[in-house]
């Protein structure tokens, strides 16, 4: 394995936990958006929503923080071409991380009823829009709308596209599914019988859905972006079953009631899909012909990022497992 190779290994993994863990934050914005109000119980969610988001909100941007780092460092012409093409998606994405971070904070400092709907509806938005547009991004990529060169894709089609809006469409409802499955088992450490019924069926039904428009979903590839669908039924099918599979393996988690279980099935069946992309694009980072190998930085400067990298994970690896570790031995009924 190359320098470049591995770096890329470890941005790809970064980028899957950014999906897993912060992309279940965003889910449970969704979640706080649509909770209603007191007949339907959404005080009650929304306090069960803070409650398990609060402890590792942060911490789950340190991902996002590591991909775009080493995106930047690691394959600069690459890095240029993305952030100059698509700078309008990512600029409204980074927009709604901050406002959804104020806004978060903002709420749970303030007693006033009227301030708290503001902050509350800034951020449940925030968390439905901000992956909409890193899925649109994600979606002008995997299709070759962003081509080798700075500035040399357009800056509005690249992203305003079926393949796009599919792929923007799908990041809100995989990130709807991951918060519902892992907010059932909160709810049912917390104590709350009427909690876990609520989230274990949006669970079922979110999984159903997304389940669905994802499949269906293939259409809009087919039609407009071939090339990606030819990979994605040849070397990466594999991955897309194991997505499938992973998927029906949650549901029947949730129907028979293991919910901890369920945590890991509903990971996988997200991560898959990333894979299945990153397979179906490799060694390509930009279509039609920019490789790995051809945007690849200095070998030096890579290598010493992978042993920068190595010590990090020593400082970094333990931190993340103690919080999480902490987080969920806390007695959630006070």
């Amino acid at each position: 394995m190359s320098a470049a190779q591995g770096v890329l290994a470890v941005l790809w993994l970064g980028l899957t936990l950014y999906a897993v863990l912060g992309g279940a934050d965003f889910g449970g914005g969704f979640w706080d958006l649509v909770a209603g109000g007191e007949r339907r119980g959404g005080p009650a969610q929304r306090d069960l929503i803070s409650h398990t988001i609060t402890p590792v909100w942060e911490a789950n941007h340190v991902w996002l923080i590591l991909v775009v780092t080493l995106f930047w460092t690691a394959f600069p012409p690459a890095f240029a071409a993305f952030m100059s093409t698509l700078y309008i998606p990512l600029t409204l994405a980074a927009l709604g991380i901050i406002g959804r971070g104020a806004a978060f904070a903002f709420r749970k400092a303030t007693h006033s009823p009227a301030e708290q709907r503001l902050y509350g509806a800034a951020f449940a938005g925030s968390s439905v829009v901000t992956p909409f547009f890193l899925g649109t991004a994600v979606g002008g990529i995997a299709s070759g709308r962003v081509p080798p060169g700075t500035a040399a894709g357009d800056i509005w089609t690249s992203w305003l596209n079926p393949t796009s809006i599919y792929c923007g469409v799908l990041a809100v409802g995989c990130c709807a599914y991951l918060a519902a499955c892992y907010l059932i088992a909160d709810a049912d450490s917390a104590g709350a019988p009427g909690l876990v019924t609520t989230f274990r069926r949006r669970a079922l039904v979110t999984g159903v859905v997304v389940g669905a428009g994802a499949l269906g979903g293939l259409g809009v590839l087919a039609a407009d972006a071939p090339d990606l669908f030819a990979d994605l039924r040849g070397r990466a099918a594999p991955l897309a079953g194991l997505s499938a599979a992973a998927g029906a393996a949650s549901l029947a988690l949730v129907a028979a009631g293991r919910y901890r279980l369920v945590r890991g099935t509903a990971a996988l069946a997200v991560a898959a899909v990333l894979w299945a992309w990153g397979v179906a694009q490799y060694p390509v980072l930009l279509r039609p012909d920019l490789t790995v190998a051809g945007a690849a930085g200095d070998g030096t400067v890579l290598t010493a990022v992978l042993w920068a990298l190595a010590a990090g994970a020593v400082l970094l690896g333990p931190s993340l497992w103690w919080l999480f570790t902490l987080f969920q031995r806390t007695d959630r009924t006070h």
